[in-house]
């Protein structure tokens, strides 16, 4: 049985309405990303508090945290990342959730990526060991114009981590976007890393997001292979119909249930059960 899961923050800024659309969906779990327009990181306490009680009183559980960890320059000052990475395993702890998604810091435009892995892995060690103190997974997603944007160099993060405390999440659109056929290209090497998996899907003549299932994500040939291999754990519809930027992206309360429909209808079509 596959979890869905949601970036709700794509549904509306207010949180109730948040919990209202998955709700009505039937999903069972969200990945806290933001609530009335602020990152999960810089909410208050007392903001905090009102997203458990909300959550709570809808019945509804946290898959992730889906924090902006790592989106920073690798040239940038790390210090005051890592002490953000220490509140993100705060806040998890206080929302319940298992996994926080990461991400392996944004390069210079232009520069060899080799120039920088030694920064790269000696940081995300430190994050990882923060993980490892806190009892928690981090997640690690592939972002374009991050280090590890492209199957071979998530696979080099996750063999020098050498953690099981980082693992992957796999983002079909991101992978299209930097011109990766994420099935063909990807998942022979990475399928053993890959714990979480984000749906949205992308087109590769110009990287424009579409539902699952509609674009060059390989979607449906991904979920054949994860049901043939066994795979149970959460899938997370992050579907930026509507908008996507740095920080995160938009769809609305239409457009998420569009993105809903598609990839639930992946599932029937494949009869792979789901909750």
């Amino acid at each position: 049985m596959w979890t869905l899961s949601g970036f709700s923050d794509e549904i509306s800024p207010d949180l109730t309405e948040q919990c209202e659309v998955v709700t009505g969906l039937g999903m069972k779990y969200v990945e806290v990303r933001s609530a009335w327009d602020v990152n999960i990181l810089d909410l208050s306490p007392d903001q905090l508090g009102t997203v458990q009680k909300t959550l709570s009183a809808y019945g509804l559980k946290v898959s992730s945290i889906g924090s902006p960890i790592g989106k920073i320059g690798i040239e940038d000052d790390f210090a005051p990342h890592l002490d953000r990475m220490k509140h993100a395993a705060e806040v998890a702890g206080l929302l319940g959730a298992p996994y926080i998604r990461i991400f392996s810091f944004f390069l210079p435009a232009g520069s060899d990526p080799a120039q920088h892995r030694g920064e790269v892995i000696d940081r995300m060690r430190a994050l990882t060991r923060v993980a490892e103190d806190a009892d928690l997974i981090l997640l690690h997603e592939n972002e374009k114009h991050i280090y590890g944007d492209v199957p071979s160099r998530c696979l080099d993060l996750i063999r020098s981590v050498g953690s099981p405390y980082l693992r992957l999440a796999w983002d079909p659109a991101n992978f299209v976007q930097v011109g990766v056929r994420p099935y063909t290209d990807g998942y022979a090497q990475l399928r053993p890393h890959v714990e979480y998996v984000q749906i949205k899907d992308a087109l590769l003549a110009d990287g424009t997001v579409v539902p699952a299932g509609r674009g060059d994500g390989e979607v449906a040939e991904t979920l054949r292979a994860l049901h043939h291999d066994g795979f149970d754990g959460f899938f997370s519809l992050e579907p930026h119909l509507a908008a996507g930027h740095a920080t995160g992206g938009f769809s609305g309360p239409e457009l998420f249930r569009t993105a809903w429909r598609a990839f639930t209808g992946l599932l029937e079509t494949e009869e792979i059960p789901y909750a």
